[in-house]
């Protein structure tokens, strides 16, 4: 940790702040544990998490496949190397025109509703057709990333199962694939294993059956209290569900899931510097040059991101609020929270800021994205900033 905060510093130093740190040894590993306790499952990193080339290139290069959820992300999904084989496309209030460009690129296409079914099949984009279900089963952080239940906009629900196969049989497609995301980052073994037997028991509808998703949503840990998902023991059950399934199917079935936040979010750190210093009755604020539009999930979900000062160790400890600079009063990046009193100049770390960091940044106020270095295995600094207004579709 001492060794990856003084490249960081470096990075700070060399490259300016506002800046994002990403270490590719972490991203790495983190491929590897889930290839490790899942053997029997194919990955597709969900790339809204984090969709920076260079990620992608280090995730590519893993073993580890990719899903998209626009055209953009697709085309730079395509640039980036990975096989069609190995990528998914899930849709969402998408547009005819881009249900047809998704089809024609011959990934995995999971369509959300019964409107993107009969479109399908009158477009006649193919004869085999993958579902993304809303089960009935939400988990998440936050209300706003819980993508299963009955207040979630996703899905195709199990009472309009037997639509959908009418709609099927009308257009003469084979419905090969289901697929299911409850959520964003849970940290519950039995909840992942509630939401797969469901899955599990829903596809015996399904005769053609060829496919199985059980989408994303593995978790990690970002306040102090919250542990690690066991995924030593999360795996060890899914193979045991997964042998099962297909010991009573009588067939070979091929399953996959949709990481995202786990590959990527233990691996960056924002880096701010200090800028101002003042204090009310109620707060000791410490002002720094990022905000909301840089990281916007503190503000959205009520987010914790651990936050380090390195460029000091030592010092008085108190209860700080660190405010951003995005002219907005909800532009509080972490709110009494008891650290190293900061002084002017000084760098901090917000941590697991991997993903939905600048994937989710914006040009608020016109202030430019911030740049986004990359620590390779070997240690060395690489600057992987990129545009992402260059695959916007």
């Amino acid at each position: 940790m001492e060794r990856a905060d003084a490249l960081t510093l470096r990075a700070a130093k060399k490259f300016g702040t506002p800046l994002y740190v990403y270490e590719q040894s972490v991203i790495e590993d983190q491929c590897r544990k889930l290839k490790r306790y899942f053997p029997e499952v194919a990955f597709h990193y969900a790339m809204k998490a984090n969709s920076n080339p260079a990620v992608l290139a280090i995730i590519r290069k893993e073993g580890i496949g990719c899903e998209s959820v626009s055209l953009g992300e697709l085309t730079l999904a395509q640039k980036a190397g990975f096989n069609k084989n190995a990528m998914s496309f899930t849709c969402s209030n998408i547009t005819e025109r881009e249900l047809t460009e998704a089809a024609a690129s011959g990934v995995r296409v999971h369509l959300d509703s019964l409107e993107q079914l009969r479109n399908w099949g009158r477009l006649k984009l193919g004869r085999e057709v993958s579902l993304r279900l809303n089960q009935g089963i939400g988990a998440g952080h936050h209300a706003h990333v819980i993508t299963g239940g009955p207040n979630s906009k996703f899905g195709i629900t199990l009472k309009d199962i037997p639509e959908a196969m009418d709609i099927a049989k009308k257009f003469g497609l084979r419905i090969t694939g289901i697929q299911q995301h409850i959520g964003s980052n849970v940290l519950e073994v039995e909840t992942f294993l509630k939401a797969a037997r469901t899955l599990l028991k829903t596809a015996r509808t399904f005769s053609d059956l060829e496919h199985i998703d059980f989408g994303g949503g593995i978790g990690v840990p970002y306040h102090t209290n919250e542990k690690q998902l066991d995924l030593k023991a999360l795996g060890k059950e899914f193979k045991i569900l997964i042998r099962e399934f297909q010991k009573n199917m009588g067939k070979s079935v091929s399953f996959a899931m949709e990481p995202g936040r786990f590959l990527v979010a233990e691996a960056g750190s924002l880096l701010v510097t200090v800028v101002d210093l003042k204090s009310t009755e109620k707060h000791q604020f410490a002002g720094v040059n990022s905000g909301f539009n840089q990281l916007v999930r503190p503000a959205m979900y009520g987010s914790y991101h651990q936050i380090d000062n390195l460029s000091r160790s030592k010092g008085k400890r108190g209860e700080v609020t660190v405010a951003g600079n995005v002219c907005e009063s909800g532009d509080i990046l972490a709110s009494k929270r008891t650290m190293l009193i900061p002084e002017i100049a000084d760098v901090l770390a917000i941590r697991n800021a991997g993903a939905y960091g600048f994937s989710m940044a914006s040009f608020y106020n016109l202030r430019a994205l911030p740049r986004e270095v990359l620590i390779t295995s070997a240690g060395a600094m690489k600057d992987i900033s990129f545009v992402p207004g260059d695959f916007v579709r």
